[in-house]
């Protein structure tokens, strides 16, 4: 749209092209406001803050209830799961024999326009793996009995069922638990590190570490490019870059100058 709007005589002019927008106005996303603007934390202080509340896990009061907590924190930051899609997982979803790392098949996605859930499989990169199988084979059975029961909820609640086993959790469950550990292990993010600005700092991360945009859309399940772009903000160093070429080339001409 921008080439469109102000170059569009001078690509004419140098290439014997028209330039149009190739995005139909009717194929735009709806809504003209951004988004609130979530600057999550560095990786050293997301690195800090599951460190602590790793160590925490060998003397708390309750131990499986804050090994899922901690665990459905962790898959947050490392595949951008949103609190609600966390909630929604069963045990079934869990693909180990799609991929070398296994998928997860997210049933419960957000969906665009009010057009209902939008199922994704997610990639277990980026260490997700590691930390499922963990908490599978150390944990969950504290919860259940019954790793083959149909429906079984890969994040369990304390509270049972009719027949015995176990409810699933809520995301209230996991958000106290992810503000509980915050105040404990990184308290100067108190009251800032959501479920949500965990999604955001995933995707900065896997931007830092060479995934393209399309990769990251894919994981996050958004409908827009514009969406993911919003995500990795932090990352994004134009001016900064534009402002050291500029230093360097006026540096380089005063010194030709002084000459």
């Amino acid at each position: 749209m921008f080439l469109e709007l102000r170059h569009k005589v001078e690509i004419h002019r140098m290439t014997g092209r028209v330039v149009e927008c190739p995005i139909d106005e009717m194929n735009r996303p709806r809504g003209a406001k951004d988004a609130q603007l979530r600057i999550p934390p560095s990786e050293p202080e997301i690195g800090r803050l599951f460190t602590g509340w790793g160590g925490e896990l060998a003397t708390c009061r309750k131990f499986a209830p804050t090994a899922r907590n901690y665990t459905a924190s962790k898959l947050m930051s490392q595949v951008g799961l949103r609190v609600s899609e966390a909630c929604g997982l069963d045990l079934d979803d869990i693909k180990w024999d799609l991929g070398p790392f296994g998928k997860l098949h997210v049933r419960h996605g957000k969906g665009a326009r009010g057009s209902g859930p939008r199922e994704r499989m997610v990639p277990l990169i980026n260490g997700a793996d590691r930390t499922l199988r963990w908490f599978i084979e150390d944990v969950w059975g504290q919860f259940d009995d019954d790793h083959t029961r149909p429906g079984a909820p890969l994040f369990p609640s304390e509270r049972r069922n009719a027949d015995g086993s176990a409810r699933r959790v809520g995301d209230d469950a996991l958000r106290n638990g992810l503000d509980n550990a915050v105040q404990a292990h990184l308290p100067s993010w108190t009251d800032k590190l959501t479920p949500h600005v965990l999604r955001h700092f995933c995707a900065s991360q896997l931007y830092g570490n060479g995934l393209d945009l399309l990769a990251i859309q894919e994981v996050l399940g958004h409908s827009w490019i514009a969406t993911t772009m919003r995500y990795i903000h932090v990352q994004q160093t134009r001016v900064e870059d534009a402002w050291a070429a500029g230093t360097e080339w006026a540096a380089k001409r005063l010194e030709g100058l002084a000459r």
